[in-house]
């Protein structure tokens, strides 16, 4: 056998063990596009997710007085935080605990106060992003070696647009004379749709690779305790501004629209969606939303006592790395615009699931073909020789 035969079969055999790599990013696309649309896949599943409105002028209730109502309406229950979720199609969320110390997560209407049902332990929405973000595997010591495994293919992801503009010349092209052929093949069709879908797709593939590449680097800065935040230590309430009550009860707290009120007076454009109430004697009661930047959150801590600010974490109190940072998270999910941004980033999503099970197809024709070609070349050898021989000796004779 030649030196380039023997090479050649070399390289169908790294060409076929590189199949399971692309059914692996097949997979980890299509989950990931589902995953951005899952809270959407529960709530047409589940009623009691929805935020049912019980006449077409009713009003939202504030967060005070949600917490009430589920207050007077499960009094065994303590609330540990309250959300207003950003579509307003669904119902808040309350995060609680029970008499026996586990949490339970309520659905509670936003126009009502009805607690509607609790969320399951383990939802839809849990699975999918657990399948695309770690393929279940389990965090024992750090992240586990699935978040590794799938934050590693963003590399690969992002070389392969690179080299991908680099191999297609001119591609610009296919914005001004897009380029999909019906009539001449699946060969032909398939290679069109990949080379037009990722045209289209470009700042999407950069975008879910960077910040894909970024979720590496992020585990990899945690197992190793390296820490990039300029937070600071977490803010308690002084034990000298802690009432002490001689019945032994729990002194009075500031109402929560209260609190609210009063941090959206003191912390001018701080818009509230969440609010997480004190565990203990020294916590503070913390108030957020996000801030004219839509990918970061704005918090403020207050005294529940005397309804003083003790804490903020506006915008302008991180640093130009945490503005990059802070952001990685919902530029990959999409989860930072509403319904409307949710469904670019799964449309996209579905474009590069379709590009990249395109690019499976044709490589695997390719290879197939190559494979074939490969056992079928000591037959066509043989038969050549015979011919050559033949020729020979009728020369010869």
């Amino acid at each position: 056998m030649s030196k380039k035969s023997r090479s050649r079969i070399w390289f169908l055999v790294h060409s076929w063990l590189a199949l399971p790599i692309w059914f692996f990013v097949l997979i980890v696309c299509v989950t990931g596009t589902l995953a951005v649309v899952s809270q959407e896949i529960v709530w047409l599943a589940q009623p009691e997710v929805r935020a049912s409105k019980p006449s077409d002028d009713a009003p939202l209730l504030t967060l005070g007085e949600a917490v009430i109502a589920v207050n007077k309406a499960r009094p065994e229950l303590v609330i540990r935080n309250i959300v207003r979720p950003d579509e307003s199609h669904f119902a808040l969320t309350a995060s609680v605990s029970n008499p026996d110390g586990t949490l339970t997560t309520l659905y509670v209407n936003p126009y009502t106060g009805v607690i509607q049902g609790k969320a399951a332990t383990f939802n839809f929405r849990g699975f999918t992003r657990a399948l695309h973000g770690w393929w279940l595997v389990p965090f024992t010591n750090g992240f586990s070696w699935g978040w590794y495994l799938v934050s590693f293919l963003g590399l690969p992801m992002l070389l392969s647009l690179i080299t991908g503009l680099v191999v297609y010349k001119r591609f610009w092209r296919g914005f001004l004379k897009p380029k999909l052929r019906f009539n001449q093949g699946a060969r032909v069709f398939w290679g069109d749709f990949h080379r037009l879908s990722g045209i289209w797709s470009i700042w999407f593939i950069a975008v879910i690779s960077i910040t894909g590449t970024w979720f590496l680097i992020q585990a990899l800065l945690f197992d190793n305790r390296i820490s990039i935040s300029s937070e600071g230590v977490p803010v308690f309430v002084a034990r000298e501004e802690v009432p002490i009550s001689p019945s032994g009860e729990r002194p009075p707290t500031f109402n929560l629209d209260q609190a609210i009120n009063v941090a959206q007076r003191e912390v001018p454009g701080l818009e509230i969606s969440f609010a997480e109430l004190p565990g203990t004697a020294y916590a503070p009661l913390t108030v957020g939303g996000r801030g004219w930047y839509p990918l970061m959150f704005q918090t403020a801590e207050i005294n529940p006592y005397n309804g003083a600010i003790i804490g903020q974490r506006l915008l302008a109190d991180n640093s130009k790395l945490e503005f990059v940072t802070e952001s990685m998270r919902p530029l990959h999910t999409g989860d930072f615009g509403g319904i409307w941004i949710k469904m670019i980033w799964f449309v996209f999503g579905l474009l590069l699931s379709m590009m990249v099970l395109s690019g499976l197809l044709i490589w695997s024709k390719r290879t197939a073909l190559a494979t074939v070609a490969l056992l079928k070349r000591p037959e066509r050898d043989a038969q050549r020789l015979k011919a050559v021989n033949a020729l020979r000796k009728e020369l010869n004779s």
